[in-house]
């Protein structure tokens, strides 16, 4: 299905062959999982270029497509179009590189393309499905395995790093993005990174993380508390449930990313805390983290089915805290199902 939409956008675009440099795409279109390596891909052909040291590799992975022993790609490239007359080449406009540029552009004609392997991506396969979802069970678990050592006197950094093994231990590759841990004040850092402050007894943590399995990306968000959190603390723990609730039941396909933003956003701004929201609802997730299709107030991206997405409200207080709650979510036929399972109640510990 995917080659069939690749076909279609050569025509669509007027052009002779595609040629693709973005690691994440070459992943995508190829199944090669080397580091090294670009792809040509014509009306007729389908080429991987890499060099010596992924040749094995590339051979077992990339099927139906020739492999190109070349280190150097502007060269294999030159003769790959010289062989197929290619007079047009499609490229990723936004994900190259100056110089990269300048050796392309000496070989043919350059059309930007930028975008549209992305777009493809947004739908995902059924076998990109279950490996989302096995990195959906690793952060499940590992949100378990949270409770159990979150405790007044521990470092957010530590806990970082016990769950950075504890994830690895359950079969993840990596870390999605570089974990958050933010406590107490810190929390209102919607992008706190672990530090080295101590957990103290009243404190609000967010947690927000996610595993790498097998090339593909979870990413959930909980909040808990130790000891007793502050009365307002709560009322904002309850509102941002409410608002990920109503966005978790209500969003479906058909909607476009602003329509789903507004529904979580107006629930938040019921409440009086619409401008401690600011950022966007979501996004897709994937061989990326962050990829389509975008949920802000400005998407007219139309959610179809087997796009995959986070639902992530948030209320951030300076001087207080903060709270954020994130599930991965399927888009079916009939609404969403959760990737993500943990609990969403507050838990005290």
């Amino acid at each position: 299905m995917k080659f069939e939409k690749v076909q279609q956008l050569l025509k669509d675009k007027n052009v002779d062959a595609l040629v693709i440099l973005s690691p994440h795409n070459r992943r995508y279109l190829s199944m090669f999982t080397g580091s090294s390596g670009s792809l040509l891909i014509t009306k007729n052909q389908n080429y991987l270029i890499t060099d010596f040291r992924y040749i094995e590799q590339a051979t077992k992975q990339a099927k139906g497509f020739e492999i190109i022993n070349e280190r150097n790609i502007s060269i294999a490239l030159k003769q790959l179009c010289e062989k197929h007359q290619i007079k047009s080449l499609g490229f990723e406009g936004d994900l190259i590189t100056f110089h990269q540029y300048t050796a392309l552009k000496d070989i043919a004609e350059l059309v930007d393309v930028a975008g549209e392997i992305e777009k493809i991506r947004m739908i995902k396969e059924p076998f990109e499905i279950e490996l989302i979802q096995k990195a959906a069970d690793i952060a499940d678990e590992t949100y378990a395995f949270i409770q159990t050592i979150v405790k007044p006197g521990v470092s957010e950094m530590h806990i970082n790093h016990l769950m950075e093994m504890k994830m690895r231990e359950l079969g993840a590759t990596g870390s999605s993005f570089d974990t958050i841990v933010a406590s107490g004040v810190r929390g209102a850092l919607p992008h706190g990174v672990a530090s080295d402050k101590i957990i103290e007894s009243g404190d609000m943590i967010t947690f927000d993380y996610g595993a790498i399995y097998n090339g593909y990306v979870s990413d959930i968000t909980r909040t808990l508390a130790v000891g007793n959190p502050k009365d307002e603390m709560i009322k904002i723990y309850n509102i941002v449930l409410e608002s990920q609730m109503t966005a978790l039941n209500t969003i479906k396909k058909g909607m476009t990313g602003g329509q789903a933003d507004k529904i979580s956003r107006d629930v938040i701004a019921s409440y009086g805390y619409g401008e401690a929201f600011g950022h966007s609802l979501g996004h897709g997730i994937g061989l990326e983290v962050h990829e389509g299709p975008m949920l802000h107030s400005k998407s007219e991206t139309i959610l179809e089915e087997n796009m995959c997405i986070t639902l992530e409200p948030g209320i951030y207080i300076e001087g207080l805290g903060g709270v954020r709650i994130e599930d991965d979510c399927l888009v079916t036929e009939n609404g969403l199902k959760r990737f993500t399972q943990s609990t969403k109640d507050l838990i005290i510990l």
